[in-house]
């Protein structure tokens, strides 16, 4: 069992999220002797030691916090980041409309800050293969050490690869042996090639999508494959409900669009799809239509340099204390602690983000 997936009493090295009266949340990872501040009081870490999961413990003027081991949902929404995450409202509809399966062969581009990486594996199980690919090895470092605090290790079945996909997957992956593709970059169709590849005959082809113009260019490249079903593509909204009584209304706030998803599967070899029947409608494009959205235009926002080795800093220390909590042996850097509670302290609201 992995740390993220513990139960019973809080041990020493275990992540507690605890929330206090007004609903704010601040996540902690336990250390005898240590202490947990806020404006309202500190708590005792030794005072959290050994007590079940969901207990409520006062500070020392007597404030009280409901204890909690973090889920899954959680801890990415904590954890350090070096890219933006994917949230797990996404994350959910990903595993359900890729079909992600125990003992699957999963493929995924751009890893990120890890968070869709902790979904593929818990969903693949022990028995699956994660292979992940990133550009940037800034965003890698950072995703190893999420992957490894939330575990305790790092997963056996699990590979992250530096560069790019379309080069470096062929050497990964032997033609037809992958089950599904997660694809989480700024131009997916330049990978298609490679992808079609590596994909079982009726295997899933997964896009995360942030704009439109993405979505419209993806959607045409899959189609002038002719290597694959009809795209199809949603978005998910998630609206919160205040229910009090007879107070029932739907929240204030509400986490609308993230990105679309797209979703088409392999056909098998020399198969070709039937012709369906469309209205009539304006489809006639050119390239220089597409170039005129895509993919200058598009652009992306960087992380800087300085606050990349920050989060990553975060990340290394607080997958050290948790596989140093599991008995293995850890090194710090001079001057380096074990804490890894988060640079903002994640005193974040309890309600929708």
């Amino acid at each position: 069992m992995s740390r993220g997936e513990a139960s019973g009493p809080f041990r020493v090295g275990d992540r507690v999220q605890l929330t206090g009266p007004k609903g704010r949340m601040h996540t902690i990872t336990l250390e005898p002797g240590k202490l947990f501040h806020s404006h309202k009081g500190p708590i005792a870490h030794d005072d959290l030691i050994g007590r079940p999961d969901g207990s409520v413990v006062a500070n020392q003027v007597g404030v009280e916090y409901l204890a909690l081991r973090p889920l899954l949902s959680d801890f990415v929404m904590s954890m350090p980041r070096g890219a933006a995450i994917i949230y797990p409202k996404d994350a959910a509809q990903i595993l359900a409309q890729a079909d992600i399966f125990p003992g699957a062969t999963v493929v995924e581009a751009g890893v990120g800050s890890g968070a869709l990486s902790l979904w593929l594996l818990r969903g693949i199980g022990p028995q699956g293969r994660l292979l992940s690919f990133e550009r940037r090895e800034e965003f890698a470092h950072v995703a190893r050490g999420n992957v490894a605090t939330f575990h305790g290790e790092d997963p056996a079945n699990w590979s992250i690869t530096l560069g790019d996909l379309a080069e470096a997957l062929p050497e990964q992956a032997p033609a037809a042996s992958v089950d599904r593709v997660v694809l989480d970059m700024l131009a997916p169709w330049e990978c298609i090639d490679a992808v079609s590849t590596a994909l079982k005959p009726g295997g899933v082809l997964l896009c995360y999508i942030a704009t439109v113009t993405q979505l419209s260019r993806v959607a045409e490249a899959i189609r002038a494959t002719g290597w694959y079903t009809d795209p199809v593509s949603s978005e998910t909204m998630v609206r919160g409900w205040h229910v009090q009584g007879l107070a029932v209304r739907p929240d204030h706030r509400m986490i609308a669009h993230t990105g679309f998803l797209l979703t088409a599967r392999r056909l098998a070899p020399d198969a070709v799809l039937p012709e369906l029947k469309r209205r009539p409608s304006k489809t006639e494009f050119s390239d220089e239509d597409f170039e005129a959205w895509t993919p200058g235009a598009l652009g992306e926002r960087s992380v800087s340099d300085k606050a990349l080795r920050k989060r990553a800093r975060a990340a290394d220390a607080a997958a050290r204390s948790s596989r140093a909590a599991d008995g293995d042996s850890v090194d710090l850097e001079p001057g380096e602690s074990e804490s890894t509670e988060p640079e903002d302290g994640d005193d974040r609201p309890g309600g929708a983000r």
